[in-house]
């Protein structure tokens, strides 16, 4: 007899672990410096998508759309175990794990909006006597999903290789549409391992660059918000998302 596939096929996911950071005019002359190669610039743009209560980014989910293809960003726990150095790098360096398979994200958001689903299903059969559309057909519209933000990035991207690691430390300096310039220094850490190496190696890397500074450094989303949502701001600082 044959087994049907699964409709999620198992796939490998990342937790993104970054550090942002102050672009200072000298900032590409102190990548090369310290060996790191440009391999890129590019122009992109982003779409985020929110229910008009914020049921996602209330609960740190960010659903984007770049170039058309999507991406899911859900949160981990913030605490590590293990960290060999002081917590200042937890404390300043964000992860999320990201999923980029479109029937996963789709699946991960039935998840999270179990309970506004239900209420909309609810709310449809009260006023129609027929059930909402099946989200996975036009799936934005059936999870009530509209797009909050949308800003187009110039970015240069650098990648810097460490003897003795496995994998680049890659390093993004973005330059937003709506007049924001803020560096990104990146690593990928397989979904599951300690991403204690990976948070080392950044404080590295910003010992190398001379940056300084130990408060958080505003993201593009951060500003954007608090530019042109300041309602949606000020809810995400009091829930502690930003």
């Amino acid at each position: 007899m044959s087994v049907s596939p699964s409709p999620f096929p198992e796939v490998t996911m990342n937790v993104e672990v970054e550090r942002k950071f102050v672009c200072d005019p000298d900032i590409q002359k102190k990548l090369k410096d310290i060996g790191a190669v440009c391999i890129g610039q590019r122009q992109f743009q982003d779409q985020y998508f929110d229910t008009a209560d914020f049921d996602l980014t209330l609960k740190d989910f960010w659903l984007r759309s770049r170039e058309g293809c999507w991406e899911l960003k859900c949160p981990v726990p913030k605490k590590t175990t293990n960290i060999q150095k002081d917590t200042k790098a937890e404390g300043l360096c964000s992860r999320y794990r990201e999923i980029t398979s479109l029937p996963q994200i789709k699946a991960e958001l039935i998840k999270v909006m179990t309970e506004r689903l239900a209420q909309a299903n609810e709310n449809t059969e009260n006023d129609t006597g027929m059930a909402v559309c099946d989200p996975w057909e036009d799936w934005l519209k059936g999870m009530s999903l509209g797009c909050f933000a949308k800003y187009t990035t110039e970015r240069c991207s650098f990648s810097l290789e460490e003897e003795g690691e496995e994998g680049a430390v890659c390093i993004d300096l973005d330059q937003a549409d709506f007049g924001y310039c803020v560096g990104e220094i990146e690593i990928l850490v397989p979904d599951g391992v300690d991403i204690q190496a990976a948070l080392q190696r950044i404080e590295r890397t910003v010992d190398k660059l001379g940056l300084s500074g130990d408060q958080r450094v505003q993201g593009k989303m951060d500003v954007f918000l608090q530019r042109y949502s300041p309602d949606h701001y000020t809810k995400l600082l009091a829930a502690h998302i930003l």
